[in-house]
Order: structure tokens, then sequence, then C-alpha cells
């Protein structure tokens, strides 16, 4: 009877040392990407397409509004289908601007392309680092502080649950 109780008090205290052996880590994405020079001169450019994007969007907006201001002006000396052409052309420019806007800025739009092709690599290169860091000190979980926030960047897939959870939710 003694037996029994040691050794349940023995695998007890072993699965307590192991769940209390999970090790953490954090990082700071932000300050990491605040001092790779790469990061900066992408950052540089992916600025100075906003800004000559910005520009040209402007122009256009600018057309438009000169259009605007010229049939305003001249309204009522114009017949009916002159009108028309003009308000015709007044819309064609300002759609034409807002295609350029989000083709430009839109979902998955030139700046998300650009910044995908300067960014992305310089964080995978961070990311494997992490990974390969963690793995070497025993780290089961790394986060992320950048931002105020913290988000997983790195986890040890012995602890995922996600199957014995999905399991016991289905019927």
């Amino acid at each position: 009877m003694m037996k029994k109780i040691f050794f349940t008090l023995g695998c007890a205290l072993l699965t307590l040392s192991n769940v209390f052996a999970q090790r953490f880590a954090y990082v700071d994405t932000d300050y990491i990407l605040g001092n790779i020079p790469a990061y900066s001169d992408a950052q540089s450019k992916l600025d100075g397409l906003v800004k000559t994007w910005n520009d040209e969007i402007d122009t256009k907006y600018n057309e438009v509004k000169q259009l605007y201001s010229k049939y305003e002006a001249e309204e009522f000396l114009l017949t009916d289908e002159m009108k028309k052409k003009r308000q015709d052309e007044i819309i064609t420019k300002e759609k034409l601007a807002n295609d350029l806007q989000n083709q430009r800025f839109g979902y998955e739009g030139d700046l998300f392309k650009k910044r995908q092709e300067f960014i992305q690599p310089l964080q995978e290169k961070i990311y494997n680092s992490i990974e390969k860091i963690a793995k070497n000190l025993g780290f089961d979980f790394v986060l992320d502080k950048a931002s105020g926030g913290s988000s997983l960047l790195y986890t040890n897939s012995k602890y995922d649950i996600s199957e014995q959870v999905l399991k016991s939710i289905q019927p």
C-alpha cells in the first residue's frame, strides 16, 4: 500500500516537473528590424514609392477637380449633349483615378507586393533565426513583444493539442 502511494506521488511529481519545465523566451521584432540596415533601406524605398504614387494619384484627382470646376463655370452655356459629354469625361477620369488608387494601395496592390518583395525576406530570415536559436537553447515557446502585443513566433509542436481538442468536440 505504501509503495503505491510513493509510486503515485513520484509520477505526479514527474508530471508536474514536465509542466514546469516548459521554457519561454521573447524577442522584440521592432527592435531587431530597427537595427538591420537592409530593413531601413527597404523602408526608405517603400516610402519613396508611396510618395511617388500619392503624387501620381493627386495629379489625377486634381485633373478631375479642374474639369469639374470648368464644367460648373460653363454649365449654363452648354447644350444638354455637351453637358452629358463633359459629365461622362469627369466620371471616366474620376474612375481612372480611383482605379489607380486601388491598384497602388488596395488589397494585394502594388504597395502590398513591394512590401512582400522588400520586407518579407528579412522577416523570414529573422523567424528562421528565432526558430534555430529556440531549438538550440531548448525554448518551447518564443513570444514577440513588439508593438505592445505578444504573439507566438515559435512553438514546440509537441505541445500542440489541436488534434485532441478537435477529436473531443466531434460527435
